[in-house]
């Protein structure tokens, strides 16, 4: 996110006074009022918090799909979006963190299923015909950054469109009740460059270190039947815990805003916003198991289209505190497998995810 630079104003109050009536006399004149300090800055700058419902008609789960009664796959499922997000600034950086439920159609069912409408027993290699609910996922991510221009206080870092250079950490961390059962925890460090863009908008660029450092797959878990108990070896077929644990790699997070406007002035309420991420291979698919490498995945929400509800009924006061948007979403070798060579994706098209989806955010 931007830092944006806040310019305070000290106001001096300045007094003066005359002697009373027929007194003349230094030493009756009033002392002189003392200037008051500037009002001190809050610790911060900016709040925001908003709440998001969304809905995406196309989502994927790889490896997760029904087969129709002509035959055809079905790897794609609806899905329903709760999310709080909130940002802020202070002296010195920015602070980012966003948590959202998702929840999940037949079609991504939750545990006990194995896949959409069955539950498979690997000891027995019986496949049930079974009615599991949608599956629930619980997503965070949180971004903070310390600006260079603050932390060493100088212009040094802003020329040009350049606004700053910021360190920039985080991490990412899931939980869903799907089969898999998959809680990923990643952490990023790197630096941030941040450019404006006209009309009020920004651009930033964050090339970082990107660490996937747990992550569970029931699939791989020991005892659990999918290889037979006496072959069976953890750490070379599957492993003790079934938590997967990921190499170290690149990763590249590009977001935007602008305003439109360009627009007649009784059409500026809409905004246009995208982001999009690049991580490299990690290892393995199921690392630090062998097996299929894993391939650089591509996140993104090249572009959405935003309507200030709020400002264009209620007027400029309120700006943005109901906002109604539409994105086009593109999810290339979803979770890193490979879409071309993966078993998890291969021939149902479920490591790649496109759909447009559409919401509601309201500022409180």
């Amino acid at each position: 996110m931007s830092f944006r630079k806040f310019i305070t104003t000290a106001f001096v109050l300045g007094a003066g006074a005359t002697a009373a009536l027929g007194q003349a006399g230094a030493a009756d004149l009033p002392a002189k009022i003392a200037k008051k300090a500037p009002a001190e800055l809050p610790f911060f700058l900016l709040v925001d918090n908003r709440v998001t419902f969304s809905w995406m008609p196309k989502g994927t789960d790889p490896g997760v799909f029904s087969v129709r009664p002509d035959g055809s796959i079905k790897g794609t499922t609806a899905q329903q979006g709760y999310s709080f997000t909130h940002f802020d600034i202070w002296q010195y950086g920015t602070n980012f963190f966003t948590i959202s439920l998702f929840k999940s159609d037949h079609n991504d069912p939750a545990n006990p299923c194995t896949n959409a409408g069955v539950i498979f027993n690997p000891g027995t290699g019986v496949a049930t015909p079974a009615t599991c609910e949608g599956a629930t996922e619980i997503y965070g991510v949180f971004r903070s950054t310390l600006g260079w221009n603050q932390i060493f206080n100088t212009n040094a870092f802003t020329m040009g469109p350049l606004r700053n250079i910021s360190f920039e950490v985080g991490m990412d961390a899931n939980s869903q009740n799907t089969y898999v059962s998959p809680a990923k925890r990643s952490v990023v460090a790197g630096v941030q460059f941040e450019f404006d863009l006209p009309y009020k908008g920004y651009f930033n660029a964050a090339p970082l270190l990107y660490y996937e450092f747990y992550n569970r797959n029931a699939f791989t878990q020991c005892g659990a039947g999918w290889q037979l108990p006496a072959a069976a070896v953890p750490g070379v077929n599957c492993l003790a815990d079934g938590n997967r644990s990921f190499n170290p790699t690149w990763a590249l997070e590009l977001n935007y805003y602008m305003d439109l406007g360009f627009l007649p002035p009784n059409m500026q309420f809409w905004s246009i916003s995208g982001r999009a991420g690049w991580y490299g291979e990690k290892g393995n698919e199921n690392n630090p198991l062998p097996g299929t490498k894993t391939a650089i995945e591509f996140n993104s929400e090249p572009i959405r289209l935003t309507f200030d509800a709020s400002k264009a009924f209620m007027g400029d006061k309120y700006s943005h505190f109901v906002d109604v948007w539409v994105a086009y979403h593109y999810w290339q070798n979803k979770f890193g497998l490979d879409r071309k060579v993966s078993a998890v994706c291969r021939g149902n098209s479920t490591c790649t995810e496109e759909t447009l989806y559409a919401g509601v955010t309201v500022k409180f």
